[in-house]
């Protein structure tokens, strides 16, 4: 519902969940406090996903299929605007340490020849999330791991024919 409307209410929210507002506010104070919980459980996903696609020892291409798959599940579970996210400061150093992660990796694609060296440096960290949430938002028919399959193929051989 937040990612439909980042505004919406605790009263509208609780409707939606199917419990009374007051049910909300015992277990969260605020709706802050409850947003910080989405936020906070978002982020666990992503660094679950990370771990679980075991990027620093997998084969790379493997790796790529794996982060991409779950990430995706995680981008479709826990859909939240990420800018609002970001705005704590300890969620922003968390989020950055996954960055890096992720880049540390890409910068492994890289060398071992599965992504382009000739293109600008940081390219692939830029493109791959937008593939990630394009294709979380406008392809939801697709299970993750074909809706990793498309983000995969077109962050390695785009879109043109072949």
């Amino acid at each position: 519902m937040l990612a439909t409307d980042p505004g919406a209410s605790i009263a509208s929210i609780a409707a939606e969940a199917g419990v009374d507002r007051r049910t909300v506010y015992r277990r969260f104070a605020s709706r802050e406090d409850l947003l910080a919980a989405i936020h906070d459980a978002r982020l666990t996903a992503v660094e679950q996903a990370i771990e679980d696609a075991r990027l620093r020892e997998a084969p790379v291409a493997v790796a790529l299929h794996r982060y991409v798959e779950n990430v995706i599940a995680v981008n479709r579970t826990w859909p939240v605007d990420l800018a609002r996210m970001l705005t704590d400061d300890a969620v922003r150093r968390r989020r950055d340490a996954s960055v890096h992660e992720v880049d540390a990796f890409l910068q492994r694609a890289t060398d071992d020849g599965l992504l382009r060296r000739d293109r600008p440096e940081g390219w692939a960290s830029v493109l791959l999330p937008q593939l990630m949430h394009l294709v979380s938002r406008h392809l939801p028919d697709l299970s993750a791991g074909q809706a990793a399959d498309v983000v995969v193929d077109t962050l390695l051989h785009g879109i043109g024919t072949p």
